[in-house]
């Protein structure tokens, strides 16, 4: 164990999200951040007139040359109790002389919020990549099963038969909505601010709405048009409450899984490695749905990190500080925790084994019940009101001791037998015609999503 992973108790620092979101929210990427809107502010005050511009390049510099360590920080911070005061105090010593410059005319939330901006916009990319990934690979499932016969469940039970590419591209469509969704909050949570103590800009004169628009399109961001000393927390619930919606999807597929593989189902199941892989310390025959059950379980506590944002909302007046202890954990957990969602789910669906066969089984099984509404339509078609052919069905369908199969009870029956022959009953239970609309409109669904997977 390497120094210092004992010590180690969030198991998101050893045991969720891949390292490249990890590195997204740790400490030295927040202090690079945070250095880079320092930066920016410097640089524009050059721009125009209000630093001198040696003194906005040496910080400039000392940002790019990476002299400020997290150190050096940290033990400013112990002595000042302030940590954007000790990021300021940093960066002005590496500055050299023209570091009396750094920070000025800002106020803290200048930094940390743009510097969150910044952040959210990272995050957002990748969560979009990986969620584009995923609806790829459910479109190109549904692709293949198109018209791979299954029986719908309703309520746990069968209903009426369905496709598996059709399942599949419904969770497709879903997930492209959210892609949607996250293209249209994108602009919203990644908004800074350089407008001083209450948001009015005084600090910074009649170059007030220069200065600020000079940092944002130097760091690529836009501005909140009306921040207080903070930008607005809406922009945050709005954010955590999307991933909470996203995490609902992500349950549902999910649990689509892990219902899909029980023992008496199994038509489908997520990819086992049988050279290694062990479901059960004890009993070695499991094969178990273990990353659609973390999802699940990761799901349940991003929606529950959805609260405290909302929470935040109503802060005093212009601000507190009620807000900023929870931010530290929600924003960054709830979004490493969706993109592990997203990772996991996608590993599951790439290597998903559809069992064709035993979908066909279960559609045996069902004894034709599953097409119980095609003879209804067809009995009321031939003259028979639906009430009557409804209650036909519902007592041709009842449970008997020794069980037939649908056809030969409908077969048998008086009022099915003078509207049908017996070669007519077997056509109107046979599901082919329900599989052949399931894969009709999962090709039409292909043909308006596909072409929305471009990058």
């Amino acid at each position: 164990m390497a120094d210092g992973e004992a010590d180690l108790f969030c198991p998101l620092e050893f045991r969720y999200g891949r390292p490249a979101t990890r590195r997204l929210f740790s400490r030295e990427r927040r202090l690079e951040r945070a250095l880079r809107v320092e930066a920016a502010l410097a640089l524009t005050e050059a721009d125009l007139g209000m630093i001198p511009r040696e003194a906005a390049e040496a910080i400039d510099r000392a940002v790019r040359e990476r002299r400020v360590t997290l150190d050096r920080v940290d033990a400013l911070e112990r002595e000042l109790r302030h940590d954007v005061m000790a990021i300021a105090r940093a960066l002005g010593e590496a500055a050299g002389p023209g570091g009396g410059w750094v920070h000025f005319g800002a106020t803290s939330a200048d930094i940390t919020d743009t510097a969150l901006a910044l952040e959210h916009q990272e995050a957002i990319l990748l969560l979009r990549g990986t969620l584009t990934d995923l609806a790829r690979s459910l479109l190109g499932l549904a692709r293949r099963h198109r018209a791979t016969a299954e029986v719908g469940r309703t309520h746990g039970q069968y209903a009426v038969p369905t496709s598996f590419g059709y399942k599949m591209a419904g969770a497709a469509a879903e997930l492209l909505r959210h892609r949607q969704r996250l293209d249209e909050l994108a602009p919203r949570v990644a908004a800074g601010k350089i407008s001083g103590a209450v948001g009015t800009g005084a600090s910074f004169g009649d170059l007030a709405a220069a200065v600020e628009e000079g940092v944002m399109r130097r760091l690529g961001l836009v501005a909140d048009e009306a921040p207080t000393q903070i930008v607005g927390r809406d922009r945050f619930a709005e954010l955590t409450n999307f991933l909470a919606l996203l995490a609902g999807t992500l349950e549902r597929l999910a649990t689509e899984v892990r219902n899909l593989q029980r023992s008496e189902i199994a038509e489908a199941a997520e990819p086992f490695d049988e050279t290694s892989q062990v479901g059960s310390s004890t009993m070695a025959q499991k094969r178990n749905p273990m990353a659609s059950e973390n999802v699940t379980s990761l799901a349940r506590l991003v929606r529950a990190l959805a609260l405290p944002p909302l929470e935040n909302m109503a802060l005093w007046h212009e601000r507190d500080l009620a807000n900023s202890a929870n931010e530290r954990v929600v924003l960054p957990h709830a979004l490493l925790l969706t993109d592990d969602m997203l990772r996991k789910l996608l590993g599951v669906f790439e290597g998903l084994r559809v069992d064709e066969d035993r979908m066909r089984e279960n559609l045996r099984a069902a004894g034709g019940t599953a097409m119980t509404e095609n003879l209804m339509l067809a009995l009321t078609a031939r003259g028979i009101p639906r009430a009557e052919a409804h209650e036909l069905l519902r007592r041709l369908t009842r449970p008997e001791v020794p069980a037939r199969p649908l056809a030969a009870r409908a077969v048998a029956d008086p009022t099915v037998r003078a509207h049908f022959s017996e070669a007519e009953v077997l056509r109107l239970l046979d599901p082919e015609s329900y599989v052949a609309a399931a894969a009709a409109k999962t090709d039409r669904i292909l043909a308006r999503l596909s072409p929305g997977l471009d990058p």
